[in-house]
């Protein structure tokens, strides 16, 4: 039934919704764009919100199957707006922001707000975006959104959308891991490469001169020696131009004061400390590039694998012949937004 005998009728830009519940619509929910007293512009994902929760019928028998016929995302964004709305938050997509004066980033699919805010007198708590969990994960435009977004104080916070249209939810920002351990010393490393080694299957090395070892951080202790693993091997013994990604991520983790060690345990390639062995838990996983997921539904097991150990999952990128670290994690347990019911 229309609340208050309402009419939907078609916009240019969406559907222009009319009736005595437009205002409260926008002033208690910020639902739609005001176009006048008591008229809203509705997107199609918030016509289909308002149908299920504010009791608006369709504009006509056809309108769902003719809009998802020119959209085929209009469901996803629909339970993207709900897992949003339905705790209270307020969302504005970006087609909206630009006619409320708020600055965005391009890339955003639209702003959020707490129950407690209003777009009329408040900026952005987070901006939003979405992806299906089949979609590539992009860490480059990820963490290029994530710097632009944190650079205005807000949340850069990512939804996903599973096959079963439930959605979970992401943090995304751009990470500076660093420990107390110091940086790596070249002459260290000089004096590794020139000391008595065995080379050992899937390219280890073993060394066998460890008198005097100058870090502690390089090699796993063995009797009458130390295992260097492959990665390793290569930072230890190719000449800096010739290194392979991996034992150039070594060296940026061991520069930044880490300790790093395998991260097999984790499903990823490595663990890092940024604190003596044994003082405390290791807060990073940081994943191999050419090993890391290529989806969401990838990045999704990898990211909540490392909160269940207390951990967060980073993806290395190289920015400008240096290495970013780009932070997939998930949010506070009060901010990890979901569908109301299950499908």
């Amino acid at each position: 039934m229309e609340p208050y005998g309402a009419t939907v009728e078609r916009h240019a830009e969406g559907w222009l919704y009319s009736g005595k519940a437009a205002d409260r619509f926008w002033s208690k929910s910020a639902i739609g764009r005001p176009m006048g007293e008591k008229v809203l512009l509705l997107a199609d994902a918030e016509v289909i919100f308002c149908n299920q929760h504010r009791h608006l019928d369709f504009p006509n028998n056809n309108w769902l199957a003719d809009s998802l016929s020119k959209n085929s995302d209009l469901l996803d964004e629909y339970m993207v707006i709900e897992a949003l709305r339905v705790p209270g938050n307020k969302v504005v997509i970006s087609a909206n922001l630009e006619h409320l004066g708020i600055d965005f980033s391009e890339l955003s699919w639209a702003a959020r707000w707490g129950s407690d805010k209003h777009p009329r007198s408040e900026s952005p708590e987070a901006e939003i975006r979405w992806f299906h969990a089949s979609s590539e994960l992009d860490v480059q435009d990820l963490h290029e959104w994530s710097v632009e977004v944190h650079s205005r104080d807000r949340i850069a916070e990512v939804i996903i959308v599973d096959d079963e249209s439930s959605v979970v939810t992401y943090r995304v920002s751009s990470s500076e891991p660093s420990g107390e351990l110091g940086r790596l010393q070249s002459r260290d490393i000089t004096q590794i490469r020139e000391r008595d080694f065995k080379p050992l299957s899937n390219g280890r090395v073993m060394i066998l001169d460890t008198d005097s070892w100058p870090d502690e951080r390089i090699g796993i202790p063995y009797p009458n020696g130390r295992i260097v693993d492959s990665i390793c091997a290569d930072m230890i013994y190719a000449d800096q131009e010739d290194r392979v990604v991996g034992s150039s991520i070594l060296s940026d983790l061991l520069n930044r004061g880490l300790h790093p060690r395998p991260g097999f345990k984790y499903g990823t390639r490595w663990r890092c400390y940024d604190k003596p062995l044994g003082e405390e838990h290791a807060p990073w996983l940081v994943v191999h590039p050419l090993e890391a997921p290529s989806d969401w539904e990838g990045a999704c097991l990898a990211s909540r694998l490392a909160a269940g150990v207390g951990k967060t999952w980073l993806h290395p990128l190289l920015e400008n012949g240096e290495w970013r670290y780009l932070s997939i994690s998930r949010p506070p347990a009060d901010s990890r937004w979901t569908n109301p019911n299950r499908r």
